[in-house]
C-alpha cells in the first residue's frame, strides 16, 4: 500500500466493529436509522484511531526502528514526513468530531475520553507493566459503550466484560509474542517488557482466556436481550474453538504479535469467526 494509506493502519480498523455490538446485540438493526448511526459510530472510530496510530507512531519513531517489522513503518522508515503526518491526525480528529456531534453530543464525548486514553497511552501509560494491556481493554470497552450511545440502546453488563476480557487476552499474547520474537532487545522496542516475564505473561494469558470463556457463557443464557430459550448456549463451543486455536497459533507457531493480521489469515479461526457470526444472527433471527 502506499506510504499515506499504511501511515493510516487501515488493517487495524476491523478492530472498530465491536462499535456495532450495540446494535446486533440489542437486536435493533431493522431500523435503518439504528444502522446509519452505528455505522456512522464506527467511522468516527476508525478515523480517530487512525489519528492516535500516527501520534503513536511519531512518539515511537526511534524504538519502533529497533523492531523488525515496525522499521519499515513509514514514520519510522522516513517514506512520510512527521510534521506532515501530524497534520493529518488533526485533520482526522476534527472530522471525526464533527460526525459523532452530529450523530450525538453523547457519542462525542465518549470519543473525547477514548482520544484522551489514546494520548495519554502513547505519552506514559504504555510504559507502565499491565497498565499497558488495560489501556487496551479500557479502549476496546469505550468503543462498545459508544455503539450504544449512538443508537441510545443500553449494552449488557455481560456483554461488556467479555469484550475487555479479550482484549486482555489478546494483549497479553501480543506482548508475550513481542518478548519471544525480540528477545534482548524486547525493552529497547516497549519499555513495559521490562517488567514481564514469558512465565506471568502464560499465566495472565490462562486466566483472561478462561474468565472470557465464562462470561461468555453466563452473558449467552442471562442477558436480556437475548432469546429465553437459551439458543445462544450453542454458540459457546465456537468461541471456546477460537479461542483455543488462538492460544494454539501463539505457543505452536509463535504468532500473536499482530491479532488484526492473524484473525483473518488463519483460516480456521476465521471460519469460526464467521461460523459464529452466522449463528448468532440466526439465532436472534428465529428468537
Amino acid at each position: 500500500m502506499h506510504p499515506w494509506i499504511r501511515l493510516l493502519r487501515p488493517m487495524q480498523w476491523p478492530k472498530n466493529a465491536v462499535v456495532l455490538a450495540a446494535l446486533v446485540f440489542g437486536r435493533v438493526y431493522g431500523d435503518p436509522t439504528n444502522v446509519i448511526g452505528s455505522i456512522g459510530a464506527m467511522i468516527a472510530f476508525c478515523l480517530i484511531s487512525s489519528a492516535g496510530y500516527i501520534f503513536n507512531d511519531r512518539i515511537d519513531i526511534e524504538s519502533d526502528r529497533h523492531h523488525p517489522l515496525k522499521r519499515h513503518r513509514p514514520l519510522a522508515s522516513g517514506a512520510v514526513d512527521s510534521r506532515r503526518a501530524l497534520v493529518l491526525a488533526v485533520i482526522l480528529v476534527l472530522v471525526a468530531s464533527g460526525l459523532a456531534l452530529a450523530i450525538s453530543p453523547l457519542l462525542l464525548l465518549v470519543l473525547g475520553g477514548y482520544t484522551l486514553l489514546t494520548i495519554s497511552y502513547s505519552l506514559v501509560l504504555k510504559r507502565i507493566v499491565i497498565i499497558d494491556v488495560f489501556v487496551i481493554g479500557a479502549g476496546f470497552l469505550l468503543r462498545v459503550i459508544a455503539g450504544g450511545v449512538a443508537i441510545g440502546v443500553s449494552i449488557s453488563a455481560w456483554l461488556m466484560l467479555c469484550s475487555v476480557l479479550l482484549a486482555l487476552f489478546l494483549g497479553f499474547c501480543k506482548r508475550r509474542n513481542e518478548m519471544v520474537t525480540l528477545a534482548d532487545r524486547a525493552d529497547r522496542h516497549r519499555q513495559a517488557l521490562r517488567g514481564y516475564t514469558p512465565q506471568i505473561l502464560d499465566q495472565f494469558i490462562l486466566l483472561t482466556a478462561s474468565s472470557t470463556i465464562m462470561a461468555y457463557s453466563m452473558y449467552t443464557f442471562t442477558a436480556e436481550s437475548v432469546p429465553t430459550n437459551h439458543a445462544m448456549m450453542i454458540t459457546i463451543p465456537i468461541v471456546a474453538f477460537a479461542l483455543f486455536r488462538y492460544l494454539y497459533l501463539v505457543y505452536g507457531r509463535a504468532l500473536g504479535g499482530a491479532p488484526e493480521v492473524l484473525l483473518i489469515r488463519d483460516l480456521p479461526l476465521l471460519a469460526a469467526i464467521l461460523l459464529w457470526g452466522t449463528t448468532v444472527l440466526t439465532i436472534f433471527w428465529i428468537g
